[in-house]
């Protein structure tokens, strides 16, 4: 008999991998409490638009998917600032074309995962479907209605309050803890203008900083944009648009969209164990959730499904040899990934409307183009490759103490004070990262 599987959660890691893994053979069972994101019934909760990078980018092609999912995007090929009283600046994300991001509708992405799990065989796909327990020695899950689904092993993809996790880790040794951000997210349209056509620039990730809030907006194919606006969640401004004067400009019904809209809360999940024994494990926000300020929450999931199924494959055997493979080559990294996102709300905030940092910025990326094998921005390891964050994170800080070194050297031997300056504020970055 062929391994069978229960993955609990249909967001976007959980039919990822189960097209992963029905490509070895397995049979999977793919339960998810809400209606098919396909249906007319559907409403995914799930607002801020995704950043296609690198990591989810090599997930989607080893799915076979990277195409059609590029199809549905739109290349942003840089940031474009707008603060008040300048004009709109843009910066770019890379040293070339190639060093981009892709915004993609969350619904639209899920739908195509979900449509290739469909199509594999020995997929089987439960929505509407709510899990009330688990079983994690019997690799069971029991269904609200009653009804055991047993299986070889069961998955939980059921998100940031999971389940599974929870079932998994009761009565255990096992670490847990949530953090929530004291501001909260709505979310906005930037409609298309009149003629049809994008009421601002499209091929950009959009920046509203201020320090009464924070709004992000990413392109769709219909050329209007998806705004999120971040907020204090004690006291948010009233009404919104004295927080964003340059943003109720471009859209005049500001003020009425973000009361209607609902305050949706932000949160990191950390967690171990991420298995248990050879019966469970858990990937995406289940075992990692993290702040969207780094934008690598879904590409982090991804990577998480990837690197699983490859875990399986070298351990065709051992199954609880090849979870605890991937917990040891994922968590470490994620936990650097958490550190960096919270810090990234801040330099999105703050650090965009600071000449000295945006000018950091700028010197970052020339000196990557000038050195592109020695000096890589830590931004562009994470978004840009799939080295592990824990190892962008050791490569950035190398980087910045020997710009520091330089720096102490030049100004010792007396050389121009803005050269050194300059060397000595990229230096001065490890300070500013987590440890």
């Amino acid at each position: 008999m062929g391994t069978n599987v229960v993955i609990v959660g249909a967001g976007l890691a959980g039919p990822l991998l189960a097209g992963l893994l029905a490509r070895r053979g397995y049979g999977v069972e793919l339960v998810e409490r809400r209606p098919d994101p396909r249906s007319a019934r559907n409403d995914s909760g799930r607002s801020i638009n995704l950043g296609m990078s690198a990591r989810a980018i090599a997930a989607l092609r080893e799915a076979g998917l990277w195409q059609e999912a590029e199809r549905l995007s739109v290349p942003m090929r840089g940031r474009m600032v707008h603060v008040a009283g300048k004009r709109p600046a843009f910066y770019p994300y890379g040293k070339d074309p190639s060093q981009i991001l892709h915004s993609i509708n969350r619904d639209a992405l899920a739908c195509l995962l979900v449509e290739h799990a469909e199509k594999q065989p020995g997929v089987r796909l439960r929505f509407e479907t709510r899990c009330a327990a688990l079983d994690r020695d019997g690799a069971a899950v029991t269904l609200e209605d009653g009804r055991r689904l047993a299986a070889d092993f069961v998955v939980g993809a059921d998100g940031a309050s999971s389940l599974v996790r929870t079932e998994m880790q009761r009565g255990l040794p096992a670490g847990f803890s949530r953090e929530y951000l004291e501001w909260g997210y709505k979310e906005i349209t930037i409609r298309a203008a009149p003629g049809g056509g994008p009421a601002i620039p499209l091929e950009a990730l959009h920046l509203w900083p201020g320090e009464r809030g924070l709004g992000v907006a990413h392109p769709n194919i219909d050329n209007s944009l998806t705004c999120t606006l971040f907020l204090p969640l004690e006291q948010p401004p009233d009404p919104v648009s004295e927080a964003f004067p340059r943003l109720a400009e471009l859209v005049p019904d500001l003020d009425e969209q973000a009361s209607e809209a609902p305050m949706a809360h932000l949160t990191t999940v950390r967690t171990a164990p991420w298995h248990h024994r050879d019966t469970t494990v858990l990937v995406g926000d289940a075992a990692h959730a993290v702040y969207p300020f780094y934008g690598q929450g879904m590409n982090a999931s991804f990577e998480d499904c990837l690197t699983l199924d490859r875990m399986l494959g070298r351990h065709p055997h051992d199954r609880r040899a090849a979870f605890a493979a991937y917990e040891s080559a994922r968590k470490p990294h994620t936990d650097v990934l958490a550190e960096l996102s919270a810090q990234n709300f801040l330099e999105l905030r703050d650090g965009m409307r600071s000449p000295l940092r945006l000018a950091r910025k700028r010197l970052d990326l020339m000196l990557h183009k000038a050195f592109p094998r020695t000096w890589v921005p830590l931004y562009t390891l994470v978004s840009h490759t799939t080295v592990p964050y824990g190892e962008a994170l050791r490569r950035a800080r190398r980087q910045d103490r020997a710009a520091a070194a330089v720096a102490a050297a030049l100004a010792a031997a007396g050389a121009g004070v803005a050269v050194a300056g300059l060397l000595a504020v990229l230096g001065r970055r490890s300070e500013r990262t987590p440890r």
